[in-house]
């Protein structure tokens, strides 16, 4: 077969790109797709498949992986009754809108466009995770009304636009809520199911450039990629959390904010050079 030559390798970083993810998952309870889109964007551009649909194929297959990882977070967390159903039937439908205008956004989109985003909020995510602070608050309850109106529809958006679940923005903005952190966790994760369900969904349905595409990709998702990330995860998600109940996870969390930073910084400067 004429993809195996680029398969292969591509499975082999895809081994160690799931194992690395499902590590830091675990240990500092980081969303996956913030390490799995660069990730991506740099393996599938060292074996050679840099094509215009690039980071779009990144960042839903980044997507497609959280359909599954989301699903299984809320149904762990609602066993132990930790998830805010009040909050996620009122967010959903805004969450899902901005999810759907975001996948149709990304398509239209060229890659050096994404890449710009994804670095500048990169570097704003790691920066409130290097200096927030779990007292800082906005109001003491979730937003409702206009307020839910505008920010439930961003946060999808801005969430499909990065390939990232719903803990990186809905996590923060439930702490400056007032929510208690384990129900904000709980919750995100049901945000990341509403936000990556319709936006794979959409973006399977795509008709990418064919032009260097990695092998295996249907739309704009590549499934050796999500089949791989998937298995990994679950192998390595569990070590990571065995690690966190030994090590203190704070300057760990500094750590791998100063890493987001530069892989943000890497990203704009890709993109400025390409």
């Amino acid at each position: 077969m004429p993809e195996m030559s680029g398969l292969l390798p591509m499975l082999a970083m895809l081994l160690v790109i799931g194992a690395f993810a499902g590590v830091l998952a675990g240990l500092l309870g980081v969303g996956g797709g913030i390490v799995l889109v660069p990730a991506f964007f740099y393996a599938f551009s060292v074996l050679g498949f840099d094509g215009p649909a690039l980071m779009q194929i990144c960042l839903a297959t980044s997507l497609a992986t959280i359909v599954f990882t989301s699903i299984r977070s809320v149904q762990s967390h609602n066993r132990k009754g930790a998830v805010d159903w009040d909050i996620l039937r009122g967010w959903a439908i805004g969450i899902a809108f901005g999810a759907a205008v975001g996948v149709g956004v990304a398509t239209g989109l060229r890659s050096m466009h994404l890449q710009i985003i994804f670095g500048v909020l990169g570097i704003i995510l790691g920066l409130y995770m290097a200096f927030g602070r779990q007292d800082w608050r906005l109001g003491q309850q979730m937003p409702a009304g206009a307020g839910r109106a505008v920010m439930s529809p961003i946060l999808g958006f801005m969430s499909v636009l990065m390939g990232i679940g719903g803990g990186s923005f809905g996590v923060p903005l439930m702490l400056l809520y007032n929510v208690v952190i384990h129900r904000a966790v709980a919750t995100a994760a049901g945000f990341g199911v509403i936000i990556s369900g319709p936006s794979v969904i959409g973006f399977l349905l795509g008709n990418p450039l064919r032009e260097r595409l990695p092998p295996g990709t249907i739309g704009y998702v590549n499934l050796p990629a999500f089949l791989v990330i998937i298995a990994m995860t679950l192998i390595t998600a569990p070590w990571g959390v065995r690690l966190a109940h030994v090590m203190d996870a704070k300057p760990l969390k500094r750590i791998f904010a100063a890493f987001l930073i530069l892989v943000a910084l890497n990203m704009l400067r890709r993109a400025w050079n390409g």
